[in-house]
């Protein structure tokens, strides 16, 4: 089975490439689901919010891709649902080429002056979503010799002071190296891309928003970045993509 992306004339059909990404109902992850549609592939989407899901699905429909996007709502961080989304995916599809592990947020992270009772679910999305996306993906994988790609963070690399969700950014960035070494002799590849700020709805929430955060790249510009990374041809092995607006710093 090639990983090469397939034509944008919507004829592979069976033949297309299947992609799985969790939180693909906003931001960088339904940038990312539109992109995939677009080029031909058969994508199955993740999210927590059924209205997100269904405009989701409605624009893939509007496309005439509806029939090539599965969407499944849940919490990435639960395995019991993620295991069944990923299984309907292989035998809705066939297949499956791609794991994308995108969904993670930030709540109130600061561990001196932070909300300790909204840390158990960013902790568990952002670091044990991406562990059981990996755990229920791999066995197919392997079969199609495909790829896995995990969505940290400048955060992983680079500390904020008493910021929580950069310690589970550096969790996600050792996660990725763990995860290359276990799989690459299965012939799987695995993929860390780490943006810098993205405009997306992770800053609605921040002080002064994404106009008082600085420099951004688009969502659409991480997505292309993404399929960019799984665009490669067998063999190729890209682990590791540090993406940032010129004009970031840090």
């Amino acid at each position: 089975m090639s990983n090469d992306i397939a034509s944008t004339d919507g004829t592979a059909g069976a033949a297309s490439p299947v992609t799985f990404i969790t939180g693909g109902s906003s931001g960088i992850g339904a940038e990312s689901v539109h992109r995939l549609l677009a080029l031909g592939h058969r994508v199955a989407a993740t999210g927590r919010s059924a209205k997100k899901l269904a405009a989701l699905k409605e624009a893939a429909d509007e496309a005439g891709a509806g029939e090539r996007l599965l969407t499944f709502e849940g919490d990435a961080a639960d395995w019991e649902h993620v295991s069944a989304a990923v299984e309907e995916t292989v035998r809705g599809f066939g297949r499956l080429d791609h794991a994308i592990a995108n969904a993670g947020y930030s709540a109130d992270a600061h561990v001196e002056t932070g909300d300790p009772e909204k840390w158990r679910g960013m902790v568990l999305t952002n670091v044990l979503g991406p562990a059981l996306l990996v755990r229920a993906a791999l066995p197919a994988l392997k079969e199609s010799q495909g790829r896995i790609v995990l969505v940290g963070s400048v955060a992983g690399f680079k500390n904020t002071p008493g910021n929580l969700y950069s310690m589970t950014k550096f969790a996600v960035t050792g996660l990725a190296e763990n995860v290359r070494m276990l799989t690459t002799g299965y012939g799987v590849g695995t993929t860390l891309i780490a943006p810098g700020r993205v405009l997306t709805p992770f800053w609605d929430e921040r002080p002064g928003g994404a106009a008082a955060a600085g420099p951004m790249i688009s969502a659409g510009q991480l997505a292309d970045t993404l399929v960019w990374a799984i665009s490669q041809p067998r063999g190729v092995d890209v682990n590791t993509l540090v993406v940032r607006p010129i004009g970031q710093a840090n």
